[in-house]
């Protein structure tokens, strides 16, 4: 055999390689070509490529739809908890006006309705302790459940007036039973009651110079010992439903500032 046949023979040999691997080249990457012709002398180079570039374009589709899934989640997440925050901020703003109606029907009133405002020094002239009387709570009820008491009454010397007027422990004291200065609660032990007098009377001998209230207007000629609810009560009380209040409109207002930055940055 010549070597011109030879060389002839290495060229076809070369040929039917270089056709074999293009046309399944594109089997190598995971992609089945489309050939219109399967022809030897023809050979599809460019459905190839075309097949691996749709493959490539598929592939990175893939991530931004990753992320939009993602950012929707996110969005998702952010409405709910915005969601819930306003229900929070919603929830404290009327539990708050909640007890602010509760406290202007229940404290409100006894402090409006108390004229013991102003303060002064009171001293004692006589305190006595007087036969049992009856509670007055009991009145109503089953002589063997009616609570009896000693009867403490104090007298003192009002210093803005010099008048001498019987003390009494609170508002509530007097209306409850004006001939005794101090009422104690419903107690079924007697004994504790009467040492609980006994001992005020002492300390009231002890200490007998000590501030007290009276009614400037002149309506109420006795004085108390302490009020129900002073001032400063009244203020403490107003704090907690107030913080309530401020934090509630607080959080409304940071929601409702977030969604607007997302209107506008969702915008831009």
């Amino acid at each position: 055999m010549s070597s011109a046949t030879v060389k002839q023979t290495q060229r076809s040999i070369g040929k039917k390689k270089k056709h074999l691997h293009q046309l399944y080249a594109p089997l190598l990457y995971g992609v089945t070509p489309f050939c219109p012709s399967l022809s030897h002398n023809r050979s599809c180079p460019s459905t190839s490529k075309g097949s691996i570039s749709s493959e490539t374009e598929q592939r990175d589709s893939r991530l931004p739809n990753t992320y939009i899934m993602l950012a929707k989640k996110l969005v998702t997440a952010q409405k709910r908890g915005e969601t819930r925050a306003l229900c929070l901020g919603l929830g404290m703003v009327a539990c708050s006006m909640m007890m602010y109606f509760f406290i202007g029907i229940t404290i409100v009133p006894f402090y409006t309705k108390s004229v013991w405002t102003t303060e002064t020094i009171c001293k004692v002239l006589k305190a006595n302790i007087k036969d049992k009387t009856l509670c007055p709570n009991s009145e109503s009820s089953e002589d063997e459940d009616i609570f009896h008491y000693p009867c403490l009454q104090v007298w003192v010397n009002l210093t803005a007036s010099g008048q001498e007027v019987m003390l009494y422990h609170t508002e509530d004291t007097l209306e409850r039973n004006p001939k005794c200065s101090y009422v104690p609660g419903n107690s079924e032990n007697s004994k504790e009651v009467k040492a609980r007098i006994e001992t005020i009377a002492n300390n009231l001998k002890k200490y007998q110079t000590f501030p007290c209230y009276y009614d400037p207007g002149g309506m109420q000629t006795n004085v108390i010992l302490s009020r129900l609810y002073p001032p400063k009560g009244l203020l403490f009380t107003f704090l907690w439903p107030t913080l309530m209040f401020t934090g509630g409109c607080l959080i409304i207002v940071l929601v409702k500032i977030s969604q607007y930055v997302s209107v506008l940055s969702a915008r831009q």
